[in-house]
């Protein structure tokens, strides 16, 4: 989107009239007087694909429906980060930005966002509605900078066809999904038990369960405490040395795709984008926890141009409504994400969607990610220490070294 495309609707806030106090029980009381010149909240959003249609259906519902004197006005944005960076300073950007947790600490210190706890979001109201890895992904440096939607992470994907459910290894308990590698390519010596396109790839994420699995409780810290050189973090590297005796020694998105489609692997540890390939395929697929995965916390934030412009409090109104679990039944029901509503992922219609339920039994175990900065630190050491180690290029212990080095030398010079 060209950087002089901005073209923002704004408006004044008129709350609806106040009724009459005190009237006669038997006089008629009258309806408040229209809302004629609403606040208008715009919201800047990245949905497309399939996604958008039942999301912008709700945004209309809104605005035909509410009663709250708000009419919402959402754009798609294709680059918000380049787009932020010129529209917030000058004062036209969005009320609301709807992006990834991740991007949380980079505009807060940008001054792009501001923290909700000013406008009646603490962290009791987050620990009442929405899940763990949903809290803990919006808060950063001790304040709350938005309110969770849904969450996206890995899963052990298997075919039904060469593993039942006690086939699976326990979530909790990566010695056993070592034994079920072996003993299965033991068994069948022309297939692999788990296709992982971290494991031979500079990938920090695809691997981030096996290493929080470990016990590790995130790559990097808000204080900029890297965790790559812990006695967890080895034992995870130890576990991914001994696991290239029974995987394949090249993987990639696209090879663990072909593998498990052809039957040549058992297990693909994908997420959700994974699953129409698998079902035009026609395969049989079974979805399982396994480790802590990275969460990505779709979220809504409200920004510095909603504060100056008055609109605050409209707008956390509607983030509220958004993220209320009436609204992600109504939405997921459709788009089948993984809701961080901790009520709408229980309710009974939504548990009862196969994929919803499955990957959300694994993100409910997750680590969300990183909203720090300093993650940008350990995207490179993790992914490189992690196919040093695959290859046997350096030991376990001399990858991990030269990763926290390497992350710690990249904050140093953010700081």
């Amino acid at each position: 989107m060209k950087k002089h495309m901005f073209f923002l609707v704004a408006g004044l806030l008129v709350l609806g009239m106040v009724l009459s106090a005190c009237r006669p029980a038997e006089q008629p009381t009258p309806a408040p007087a229209e809302c004629t010149t609403p606040t208008t909240i715009t919201i800047w959003h990245g949905y497309g694909g399939d996604y958008q249609a039942p999301i912008e259906a709700l945004f209309d519902e809104f605005n035909a429906t509410n009663d709250l004197c708000i009419q919402l006005v959402y754009s798609r944005v294709d680059n918000l980060s380049d787009s932020l960076a010129v529209a917030i300073p000058a004062g036209e950007g969005p009320d609301i930005l709807a992006w990834a947790n991740d991007q949380i600490g980079r505009n807060a210190l940008a001054g792009n966002i501001a923290p909700l706890n000013d406008y009646g979001v603490d962290m009791a109201y987050l620990e009442a509605n929405y899940t763990d890895p949903g809290v803990a992904g919006v808060v950063w440096n001790g304040q709350i900078w938005g309110l969770p939607e849904t969450m996206e992470g890995i899963a052990l994907v298997y075919n039904r066809a060469l593993l039942s459910e006690n086939d699976l290894p326990n979530p909790d308990d990566f010695a056993d999904l070592m034994a079920k590698a072996t003993a299965f390519r033991q068994a069948n010596p022309d297939r692999y038990y788990l296709c992982n396109q971290g494991l031979g790839n500079p990938d920090a994420y695809h691997v981030a369960p096996i290493y929080f699995g470990h016990g590790m409780p995130g790559y990097v810290d808000d204080q900029g405490t890297v965790y790559l050189n812990t006695p967890e973090g080895l034992a995870a590297a130890n576990w991914i040395r001994d696991f290239t005796a029974v995987a394949p020694a090249e993987t990639s998105h696209e090879i663990c795709q072909a593998m498990i489609s052809e039957g040549q692997a058992a297990i693909w540890w994908t997420g959700p984008w994974a699953i129409a390939s698998l079902e035009a395929a026609g395969i049989d697929y079974g979805i399982a926890p396994m480790g802590r995965p990275f969460v990505g916390i779709k979220t809504w934030m409200l920004t510095a141009n909603a504060v100056s412009r008055g609109n605050a409090e409209e707008a956390v109104q509607v983030m509220k409504w958004w993220t209320s679990a009436d609204t992600m039944i109504r939405r997921v029901l459709q788009t089948k994400e993984v809701p961080a509503n901790a009520a709408a992922l229980a309710d009974p219609q939504v548990a009862a969607m196969y994929t919803v339920g499955g990957f959300g039994a694994s993100l409910a175990r997750g680590i969300p990610m990183a909203n720090t900065p300093y993650m940008d630190a350990l995207w490179g050491p993790v992914g490189d220490a992690t196919t040093a180690i695959w290859t046997g290029a350096q030991t376990p212990q001399e990858a991990l070294r030269a990763a926290q080095a390497a992350a710690e030398a990249a904050i140093a010079d953010m700081q």
